[in-house]
């Protein structure tokens, strides 16, 4: 599984691909404004630490306004992929950007439909938001299920990128369905590496070592 660090911090995003597990990153309005930073700027400094897919998103609902917003996007840096929504001037988006050779990646998909219909109309990613769902209580990790098994039968290249991600069991549960990425918080990252009986070990072991030590003194 592709893990995406979901942030525009640059901190944060350093310190993700400094552990040497970070395949993309995932930014979205929120997060921008979140750190005070416009996109036109951010972006090409992400995609500077980041080597591979790095998201940016269009705020325009309209075909037209997408398009536009989309193709600045593209230009900023070859690791762009443009963030659109899952609505149907986005889909008719979507396929334009495919014709000119511009990425997408789908966003806001809650159904495996949905999700059908960004494939058929050529996006590289579909992100279905899986912690969303859960917090209406339906379950998300289903939708995986269901839209892996349609991506399957008709030999759909859409990468299924998991988003929304609440805590480590989503990862796991989405990497055991076969979702090709997931994009998640640093916070989630960090609880990916963590166990209590590492740590545990780690200091017998490093304890052990300080005896031996003194002992051949």
């Amino acid at each position: 599984m592709k893990i995406f660090i979901d942030s525009a911090d640059i901190n944060e995003i350093k310190e993700a691909v400094a552990l040497g597990c970070v395949d993309g990153c995932t930014t979205n309005p929120s997060l921008l404004a979140k750190v005070g930073r416009k996109i036109e700027t951010a972006i090409p400094e992400i995609c500077e630490i980041v080597d591979g897919p790095v998201s940016a998103e269009v705020v325009g609902t309209v075909y037209d306004d997408m398009l536009n917003e989309g193709r600045k996007l593209a230009k900023l840096h070859k690791n762009v992929v443009v963030k659109v929504p899952l609505i149907p001037d986005g889909l008719r988006a979507v396929k334009t950007f495919k014709k000119e050779g511009i990425r997408c990646n789908v966003t806001l998909c809650f159904s495996a439909n949905q999700a059908m219909l960004a494939a058929k109309a050529g996006a590289y990613f579909i992100s279905p938001f899986l912690g969303r769902l859960d917090d209406a209580s339906q379950d998300g990790m289903e939708l995986i299920e269901q839209i892996m098994a349609v991506y399957n039968n008709y030999d759909f290249d859409t990468q299924v990128l998991a988003a929304s991600i609440r805590h480590p069991v989503h990862i796991l549960q989405a990497s055991m369905i076969g979702a090709h990425c997931a994009t998640m918080p640093l916070s989630v990252i960090k609880q990916l590496y963590k166990h209590p009986l590492t740590d545990i070990g780690l200091e017998k072991f490093l304890a052990d070592n300080k005896k031996a030590s003194e002992k051949a003194k």
